[in-house]
């Protein structure tokens, strides 16, 4: 009797090296594949491929002639989004569209956040002319889009004398 106690205590400890081992076996394995991943990457320092990629697109940006600088495109959100009822063939919807507009560089940036009110005003006039049935298609939108576009870039002309807004986007569009 004595004996088969031994002999089960001495099973169980044998288990227990045996999962001991196992676990310090994936723990390397896993430590030299993380090694192994991490060590390998390219020859060249990461500032040195950074460098090479701000290179290329200044050459490809230059090449192409375009007089904006990489990266100077900039939005500026309208505060709140335009809710408004528009006049549709069965009935009249509501309407939730939420605006921001491209422009490139700081300064155009800073006219079009010192003229949002005027801007706002422009949009909701340009808005409140449209008809639940345009805004139920792409074409519609697209239409509303370039119309504000062009009232917006008009007025600013006006005022500023030049066009501050590249583009009117369109980030939120809910009619019910």
């Amino acid at each position: 009797m004595a004996e088969e106690a031994n002999l089960e205590i001495e099973d169980g400890s044998k288990s227990k090296k045996k999962l001991v081992i196992i676990i310090i076996a994936a723990v390397l394995v896993i430590g030299g594949a993380v090694g192994f991943f991490l060590m390998s990457g390219s020859d060249a320092a990461p500032e040195t491929l950074a460098d090479e990629s701000v290179v290329s697109a200044t050459e490809t940006t230059e090449a192409s002639g375009s007089g904006a600088k990489v990266g100077s495109a900039l939005y500026v959100a309208m505060p709140r989004p335009f809710i408004f009822n528009v006049p549709g063939a069965s009935r009249d919807r509501i309407v939730q569209i939420k605006v921001q507009l491209l422009v490139r560089g700081d300064v155009n940036e800073e006219t079009a956040k010192k003229h949002i009110p005027l801007i706002e005003d422009i949009l909701l006039g340009v808005f409140s002319t449209t008809t639940a049935d345009e805004l139920g298609t792409s074409e519609g939108k697209e239409t509303l889009r370039v119309a504000a576009l062009d009232k917006v870039q008009a007025a600013l002309t006006d005022v500023e004398g030049s066009k501050v807004i590249e583009r009117v986007l369109f980030t939120g569009f809910v009619m019910q």
